[in-house]
């Protein structure tokens, strides 16, 4: 079984080759930053509650402080957090390298944050909110710190509607062209560089396999296996804020 340091060393060699690559993160390049993933036995955010019960759009529009409730924690620690030298260094593969595009699940920002330009955010953002009722965008910043030190739900300034963070809840279909603009680079792409993510969530969870199909090299950074790990010519079962930053160096050097 081949080490870490020549699993790097293959995925360096893949990505020096690369004229397109792609990153598609998930939740566990964002957990070194102190963000909680959903499903995780220790910190998932589906253990605290039904995900059916707070975060569907029908539960929301019903109930929505049940839902600002359960997100509490989630959206301080949003607000808070920094990025890490995973996020740091898809920033520079973009900057100084092949990376062309981050698909990410994460809704908390924390690509921009690091620098990265081309980001498709498939589960939405908390960048903005939406009202309800009249539909007027605001950024969130405001509502969505006055809701951390009240827990009050934000509403809208012109009607008094209830405000809605932009992220995508169960019964909502994802961004179309959010969705299309990941599909385009995963089948143009000739690396597809997985970082963090179980993949087990549709439709995201399935572009490796259209990136496969198109023949692009997988390089798979996870702690726990995944179900594609088969489809991969390299799989790394490491942190990925110690191996993002090695695959990132060779351009860096490059460049210096």
């Amino acid at each position: 079984m081949a080490s870490v340091d020549e699993l790097i060393k293959r995925a360096q060699a893949l990505l020096l080759r690369s004229s397109h690559a792609v990153a598609l993160t998930g939740a566990g390049i964002s957990t070194p930053s102190g963000i909680p993933d959903f499903r995780s036995a220790n910190s998932g955010l589906w253990n605290q509650a039904d995900p059916l019960e707070v975060a569907s759009i029908y539960a929301f529009r019903r109930r929505p402080q049940d839902f600002y409730d359960w997100i509490h924690p989630l959206a301080k620690l949003t607000l808070e957090a920094q990025p890490n030298a995973a996020h740091l260094a898809l920033a520079q593969l973009e900057r100084h390298g092949p990376l062309r595009a981050v698909v990410t699940q994460n809704i908390d920002m924390l690509h921009t944050r690091a620098g990265s330009r081309n980001i498709y955010e498939a589960h939405g953002h908390l960048r903005e909110v939406t009202c309800l009722r009249c539909y007027n965008v605001y950024q969130a910043g405001p509502y969505l710190s006055e809701f951390i030190d009240t827990g009050h739900v934000p509403h809208c300034e012109q009607c008094g509607g209830v405000l809605k963070p932009n992220v995508i809840l169960f019964g909502e279909q994802l961004p179309v062209q959010v969705l299309n603009e990941a599909k385009k680079h995963s089948r143009a792409c000739d690396v597809m560089l997985v970082a963090g993510s179980s993949l087990e969530v549709a439709p995201v969870g399935d572009l490796p396999f259209l990136a496969a199909e198109a023949g692009a090299h997988l390089i798979i950074v996870n702690y726990e296996p995944t179900h594609i790990d088969h489809l991969a010519e390299v799989v790394i079962h490491a942190d990925v804020v110690q191996v993002l930053p090695q695959l990132a160096a060779p351009f860096l050097i490059r460049q210096s």
